[in-house]
């Protein structure tokens, strides 16, 4: 069960926020293998003066259409599917909506399943006992 931010600069149309969300959701899928209907994902618009980042850290090239996106997910994967799941989500993003692939800046925190409750105040994940 991810748990989805993307933070972008603001004003960018409905349907960029859903195209993010849909090409996000299926590199999950794909890479990850997140079940059908494991879809919890948050979108944060922030205006320029609160959206720092540096324009060639690494050799890349950003901009201002820069894309956040930080996955928290249990550390269940190793690092060939980690791979898989970072060159999706730039396919996907640079296809629809159109993100360059070097504003595409993904950041993944692994947590233990039982870091997780769904909803009634239950650990749906963790040891019963």
């Amino acid at each position: 069960m991810p748990l989805t931010r993307i933070s972008l600069r603001a004003g960018k149309s409905p349907a960029y926020h859903a195209a993010l969300v849909a090409g996000l959701y299926a590199a999950m899928r794909e890479a990850f293998a997140v079940p059908e209907n494991d879809l919890f994902t948050v979108i944060h618009e922030h205006g320029s003066s609160a959206f720092a980042y540096d324009p060639g850290y690494l050799g890349i090239a950003r901009d201002d259409d820069l894309v956040l996106i930080q996955i928290t997910a249990n550390d269940t994967r190793d690092t060939a599917q980690k791979r898989a799941l970072y060159a999706a989500i730039a396919r996907n993003l640079g296809r629809d909506p159109g993100v360059k692939p070097g504003n595409v800046l993904v950041n993944l925190v692994e947590v233990a399943r039982e870091n997780w409750s769904f909803g009634d105040g239950l650990m749906q994940y963790g040891p019963t006992a």
